[in-house]
């Protein structure tokens, strides 16, 4: 039988204002905004300028704490790809 998970933690504020801080540092851009989850275990959402752009998930494990960004990246907000080159 696997070990039990530990109860599920909610993101503190300021751990979610040291990860905003690191983003928008890391990322060059003041406008990354992290909000907080309604519930512990849920993810927290990553917006841009008041769009959405990801979520933020909080690991723990062995001790050691790790924030896990996943941008999601819609096809319909991509450039038209460039046109092939002339031969």
């Amino acid at each position: 039988m696997p070990p039990a998970k530990p109860p599920a933690v909610r993101m503190s504020d300021t751990e979610i204002a040291r990860v905003q801080m690191y983003l928008r540092k890391t990322l060059g851009n003041p406008k990354i905004v992290i909000e907080a989850p309604a519930k512990a275990g849920q993810s927290a959402e990553v917006t841009v300028d008041g769009e959405f752009f990801g979520t933020l998930n909080r690991d723990e494990d062995e001790g050691e704490i790790s924030y896990a960004l996943n941008v999601v990246i819609l096809e319909e907000d991509l450039p038209e790809p460039p046109a092939p080159p002339r031969r």
